[in-house]
């Protein structure tokens, strides 16, 4: 520990006479405050306020839309491990997902006879 003192600031006295009390503002009020809801909503309405909360409408008695017919589980063991993603447009893969439907295959295995078929049509160019 040091044994020199602190230098005097200057304002120690006045330090000692202060009372934060005197520099607070009075409290008129409580902190709890609010009007009631009532007198809110009148207030609302003399002054031509449009309330933006949602007005409780009476619910129409519509058939439900039908839902969507869930999607087949596509997972077989077929020692395919490498992925393939592409960006296409929604009808080609709903074209190749009837295709692969129909013959009974996995994506993966429509992929390969699809490439078998590209190759005999175009054969196999090499660039």
């Amino acid at each position: 520990m040091s044994t020199k003192e602190r230098a005097p600031l200057g304002f120690g006295d006045e330090l000692e006479s202060f009372d934060p009390a005197a520099w607070s503002k009075p409290k008129d009020k409580p902190a709890n405050d609010k009007p009631k809801p009532s007198v809110a909503k009148e207030a609302a309405e003399a002054s031509g306020f449009k309330s933006r909360e949602p007005v409780k409408a009476q619910p129409k008695p519509e058939a439900p839309a039908p839902a969507p017919a869930p999607k087949q589980q596509r997972r077989r063991r077929t020692g395919r491990n490498v992925q393939f993603n592409i960006k296409t447009k929604q009808e080609a893969i709903e074209a190749f997902t009837a295709i692969a439907d129909a013959q009974g295959w996995g994506f993966g295995e429509a992929f390969e006879r699809a490439t078998e078929l590209l190759q005999r049509e175009h054969g196999a160019e090499k660039r």
